[in-house]
């Protein structure tokens, strides 16, 4: 679990309630229901007609993704890289067969199975990046799904405001109800501005970055797999996949 997702979202959340507190504002004030089935419902709503069902579906787990999203450990990879480089190098590539029990990423896994079982390297690479445009396009829809409700929601808080102004305008016949009245109509406009700034849109960016961080970490499998089948000296497969890694996260020569 990515703890800065959690801790980021009980912040935002915590920084808004806070200042209603040391403003003297009281909590129950900022509480209406037809606001949240306004912001809520008809931002989701807008979100379902704007994509296919099958995307639509998926939005239980795009939330999960976010909480649960965990990144890769690029030098890890490259160490394991590297040892199968070592024993390619030093036994053969179909000594690797061995090994298959032991590669736990899948990826890792398919582009090794592909190199023993004697494919060109041409189209180890073109299914591996296949993949990785596959990838990629579900990360895409899953990104939609919360730029999408990030979009609509403010919308639907300035819907909800018209129609509490209309509501308010139409009954003028008691001026003392007009402050309370308006107080209500800008609940929604709050709704749709903190769903989409405190959360959706801030889970969107947070699911592109490790969108990115999974390719550059699936490029540099592509590239280790494909160094190991040409029988690439292992110091050098080393020397080359390091230079993904910041300076500071780079093994020291000994």
């Amino acid at each position: 679990m990515d703890i800065t997702s959690l801790v980021g979202l009980l912040l935002a959340w915590a920084a808004i309630l806070a200042s209603i507190l040391m403003g003297g504002g009281q909590l129950s004030s900022f509480w209406d229901t037809a606001s949240v089935i306004m912001v809520f419902g008809g931002g989701f709503a807008a979100m379902t007609m704007g994509l296919p069902l099958s995307v639509v579906m998926k939005t239980p787990t795009v939330f999960i993704k976010f909480f649960l999203n965990s990144p890769p450990n690029v030098g890890d990879l490259i160490k394991q890289i590297i040892s199968l480089a070592e024993t390619a190098r030093r036994e053969g590539l179909l000594a690797l067969e061995k090994k298959m029990d032991e590669i736990k990423n899948p990826f890792i896994k398919l582009g090794v199975q592909m190199a023993i079982d004697g494919a060109r390297p041409e189209t180890v690479q073109e299914v591996l990046t296949s993949e990785i445009e596959s990838m990629a396009g579900r990360h895409k829809e899953a990104k939609m799904i919360l730029d999408n409700i990030g979009r609509y929601a403010p919308a639907f808080g300035m819907i909800g405001t018209l129609l509490g102004l209309i509501i308010m305008l139409g009954n003028m016949s008691d001026p003392s109800s007009i402050g309370a009245g308006m107080a209500v109509a800008l609940l929604t406009t709050l709704y749709g501005a903190a769903l989409s700034n405190a959360s959706v849109l801030p889970m969107a960016d947070k699911l592109a970055f490790a969108s990115r961080q999974e390719i550059l970490a699936r490029d540099i499998i592509i590239k280790g797999v494909l160094a190991i089948q040409g029988g690439e000296n292992p110091r050098v497969i080393e020397q080359r996949l390091n230079t993904y890694l910041p300076p500071n996260k780079r093994p020291k020569a000994t």
